[in-house]
């Protein structure tokens, strides 16, 4: 569980729901159903225009992220390359087969698949570097759907706010309606600026930087193969390898 994800959000919202309560507002003023159809709906429906379906399934699939980030353990993964390539040394390259059965992520189990083939060091390099890519790029499609969210929120919260100006200047006569109005008009700016800066925006932030880690650890376990690859010396590999990670993280 990402514990700052929990602690942003609900330090964010005691504070503005706070701020209002201290300058003696209340908290149900700032609830309003057709607001908040208004912007959300209108937000969601802008975004699902721009974006292609599989980019929008790559989104729902990463949004758990956000609270709770795939496990990177590079010290681990070190140990193991490590371990790969001694083997490699003891027994070649085909002393690795029963571990490819119990590689669990596709792309490093297609990596010692292509190591184990004896495919050359700088094809395994130019094949797996593809695949980082493009699954890179996939997931940064993901991210742009929530940046979209945050870039239109606004803008909708604007529309929320003209609406409800129309519905005052519309019953001018009618003091009775004035109410409603205005609380639409104000209402529907604050959901539409407070969500696209506290909720939208920072999400898609994070996943970006779950994306740049996994890229990362990807890399990592590039060099790794290819080092193998070449028959060089576990230590140096080992060296080699840590040079990738931050040292309070490894």
């Amino acid at each position: 569980m990402d514990s700052l994800t929990i602690i942003g959000l609900l330090f964010a919202l005691v504070a503005i729901f706070g701020g209002q309560f201290l300058e003696g507002g209340s908290i149900e003023s700032l609830l309003n159903f057709p607001a908040a159809v208004i912007v959300f709906g209108g937000t969601f429906g802008a975004v699902l225009v721009q974006t292609h379906l599989a980019n929008l399934r790559q989104a729902f699939r990463m949004f758990p992220w956000s609270f709770v980030s795939p496990k990177f353990a590079p010290r681990h993964a070190i140990e193991k390359m490590v371990n790969w390539s001694i083997t490699a040394r003891k027994s070649g390259l085909l002393g690795l087969e029963d571990d490819i059965d119990r590689q669990t992520d596709l792309f490093q189990k297609k990596g010692l698949t292509l190591l184990i083939d004896g495919a050359e060091p700088e094809k395994i390099r130019e094949s797996l570097l593809i695949e980082l890519e493009a699954s890179e790029k996939q997931a940064l499609n993901g991210v742009k759907f929530y940046q979209s969210l945050g870039g239109y929120a606004p803008t909708l919260g604007i529309v929320g706010a003209v609406l409800g100006l129309i519905q005052v200047m519309g019953n001018l006569s009618d003091p009775s309606q004035l109410g409603a109005g205005i609380a639409t008009a104000f209402v529907a700016t604050i959901y539409g600026v407070g969500s696209a800066n506290l909720i939208f925006l920072p999400i898609a932030n994070k996943l970006k930087s779950v994306i740049q880690m996994q890229s990362l650890f990807r890399e990592m376990y590039i060099e790794g193969i290819v080092l193998i690859a070449e028959g060089e010396n576990p230590k140096i590999i080992e060296g080699r390898l840590e040079g990738f990670i931050p040292q309070d993280s490894l």
